[in-house]
C-alpha cells in the first residue's frame, strides 16, 4: 500500500482528533501518503479528499469533535452510492481506507471491503455501545463530563431538597449511566439491558426520605424513555418534589480526557499496522487493556451484555 484515505462518521466523540494523529502519522513514519476525506462517506462520494502531512495534525490532540467534520449520508447506504465512493478512491488512487466512527460506520467499511475495498474499522462514539472493544473513543470523556455534572446537580437538589432525574446519552445501551452513576453516587440507575421495576425505585426514595434523606439523583439512559415521563410518574407516587435535567449534546464534547488520548493513539496506529500487512474488513479494539482486532460482521454477532457486578454493585451502595 502506498496511499491511505482516513475519515470520520456519524456522531463526533472526544478522542477522534487524537486517532486521526495517529493514523497520518504513523502512516507517514512508515512512508505511507495520507489522504483526509472531509465530512464521512458523503464527503468521500463528492471527492472532498485532500492529502494530509504530519502539521496537518498538529495541535490537534487535544481538541474534541473531527478535523475531519461528519455527515450521514443515506445515499452511501445503496448500492450505487457505494460504487461512487470506490470511483473516487480510485481516482486518488487510495489504496485503504480507515473509518473511525460507530457500528454504522462499520457496516459501510465492511460493505466497501466486500467490493474489495481493504478498510479497518476504529470505534468511537460516546455510547460505548460497540461488541468486541472494553472501550470506545469518547467514552472516558463523556463520562467525566457526566460526572461533574451529577456533582453540582446534587449540589442545588441538597439546597433545595429535591429528587433530580439525570438523562444521558447511550442510544440502546446503558454504560454511560451506569458508571457515571456508581461513580456520581446515584440512588437508582435506569438502563435498558437490566429495567428495574418501578415500584423498587419508590420504594427506595421513600426509604431514604423516611430516615431523613432529603434529596436523590437518579441517573436514566436514553434507551430507557423520557426522563419527564419518569419524573412525573416518580413525583406522583413519592410526593417529592422532582426535576429533570436532560444533559444532551453537551456529553459529545470537550478536550479529550488522558485514557480517551492514549486508546485513540493506540488504536489509529493498530488500525495503520493492519492495513500495511494487508489485513482488511476488521476492527480494532481494547480488551483487558491489550489490543485485539476482530472481523467487523463477526461484531455484529455478539451479543450485547452489561457489567452486572457493576450495576449489582450500584444497587447495593444506594441502600
Amino acid at each position: 500500500m502506498k496511499r491511505i484515505g482516513i475519515l470520520t462518521s456519524g456522531g463526533d466523540a472526544p478522542g477522534m482528533n487524537a486517532a486521526i494523529r495517529a493514523v497520518v502519522r504513523k502512516g507517514i513514519y512508515h512512508g505511507l501518503e495520507l489522504y483526509g476525506i472531509k465530512y464521512g462517506y458523503q464527503g468521500l462520494m463528492e471527492g472532498r479528499i485532500e492529502k494530509m502531512e504530519i502539521g496537518s495534525v498538529g495541535d490537534i490532540i487535544q481538541r474534541g469533535g473531527t478535523m475531519l467534520y461528519s455527515a450521514r449520508s443515506d445515499e452511501f447506504k445503496t448500492d450505487a452510492g457505494q460504487e461512487k465512493a470506490i470511483e473516487q478512491l480510485k481516482k486518488f488512487e487510495i489504496d485503504g481506507l480507515v473509518i473511525i466512527g460507530g457500528d454504522g460506520s462499520f457496516l459501510g467499511a465492511e460493505a466497501l471491503t466486500k467490493k474489495g475495498f481493504p478498510c479497518i474499522g476504529v470505534p468511537a462514539t460516546i455510547d460505548n455501545d460497540i461488541k468486541g472493544t472494553d472501550f470506545t473513543i469518547g467514552f472516558d470523556t463523556a463520562l467525566n463530563t457526566v460526572i461533574e455534572a451529577i456533582d453540582k446537580i446534587r449540589d442545588t437538589a441538597t439546597s433545595h431538597e429535591r429528587t433530580y432525574i439525570i438523562e444521558v446519552m447511550g442510544r440502546d445501551a446503558g454504560d454511560l449511566a451506569l458508571w457515571a452513576g456508581l461513580a456520581g453516587g446515584a440512588e437508582s440507575i435506569l438502563i435498558p439491558e437490566n429495567r428495574e421495576d418501578f415500584d423498587s425505585i419508590v420504594d427506595r426514595l421513600k426509604r431514604g426520605h423516611q430516615r431523613g434523606k432529603r434529596h436523590s439523583i437518579i441517573l436514566l439512559a436514553e434507551g430507557v424513555g423520557s426522563a419527564f415521563d419518569y419524573g412525573k410518574r416518580i413525583e406522583e407516587a413519592t410526593q417529592l418534589e422532582t426535576r429533570v435535567t436532560v444533559l444532551g449534546y453537551i456529553q459529545r464534547g470537550g478536550s479529550p480526557t488522558g485514557a480517551d488520548r492514549v486508546l485513540a493513539s493506540r488504536l489509529g496506529a493498530r488500525a495503520m499496522e493492519l492495513l500495511m500487512n494487508g489485513k482488511a474488513g476488521r476492527m480494532v479494539g481494547i480488551e483487558n487493556n491489550q489490543l485485539v482486532d476482530y472481523a467487523i460482521h463477526d461484531i455484529f454477532d455478539k451479543p450485547s451484555t452489561v457489567h452486572e457486578e457493576m450495576y449489582t454493585l450500584s444497587k447495593e451502595l444506594s441502600i
